[in-house]
């Protein structure tokens, strides 16, 4: 069990509710606010998750993704390190990898209750069998996939990946596409991530939307539709 530097005492970090990003009195997000003045009509009925690898930009474009359609964001990496009072990488060297994901899964669950939202998990996330089945049952889940070239220069702007200080970037990026991108591809939808500007993966990221619950919704309509047809 992780323990907070701030407290001593054992704690389920996975039950901690995140901070609301920049709240005011209405009680809405400041990305829910800003959405609201330019809102692509995606209307959500679940959470979105991002999954992919590191330096995909889940992140980033995870918080334009949901100012854009007018919903909340988190990120489960940085609600792991606010709860743990701990950098992801000093909790893999600390705890081991096997007990972040026990953490991380609980930190993911509990993040995708409540109002449908933006969430950006981390790469190894989608990986594990429990935290997959979860996100599975409950989300709708868009791989960010990149070219390894695009992922080896983000990822070198920041020190802070455990699983990069292994050996060479590149080939630890490369390795680790040919062993997650077949477990990323059950996602609901892909989308690519380039080198270019981020509105534009934005930009598609809600056209493939808005047509996956325009089909979603065309082959199960709500149950008050359905009535009203039958009448």
């Amino acid at each position: 069990m992780i323990r907070s530097r701030r407290h001593k005492n054992r704690r389920n970090f996975g039950s901690r509710r995140p901070d609301r990003q920049g709240a005011g009195r209405s009680g809405r997000s400041t990305s829910q606010r800003q959405g609201s003045r330019n809102q692509s009509t995606v209307k959500l009925d679940k959470p979105i998750v991002l999954i992919g690898l590191m330096g995909v930009g889940k992140t980033t474009i995870g918080r334009r993704l949901s100012r854009s359609i007018g919903v909340g964001f988190v990120d489960s990496d940085h609600e792991i390190e606010k709860a743990a009072q701990m950098s992801v990488a000093e909790i893999f060297d600390s705890y081991g990898e096997d007990e972040f994901r026990a953490v991380e899964r609980r930190v993911i669950n509990r993040l995708m209750q409540g109002k449908p939202k933006v969430i950006a998990t981390g790469g190894g996330a989608f990986m594990n069998e429990e935290t997959r089945a979860l996100i599975k049952k409950e989300a709708t889940t868009i791989w960010l996939n990149a070219d390894i070239d695009v992922l080896v220069e983000r990822t070198s702007r920041r020190d802070t990946r455990p699983l990069l200080k292994k050996g060479n970037p590149e080939d630890i990026l490369r390795n680790l596409a040919a062993e997650r991108n077949p477990i990323y591809a059950e996602s609901t939808l892909q989308v690519r991530s380039s080198d270019g500007p981020h509105e534009i993966v934005v930009a598609n990221m809600v056209k493939i939307l808005r047509a996956y619950y325009k089909k979603i919704r065309k082959s199960h309509p709500p149950e008050g539709e359905k009535k009203a047809k039958e009448s």
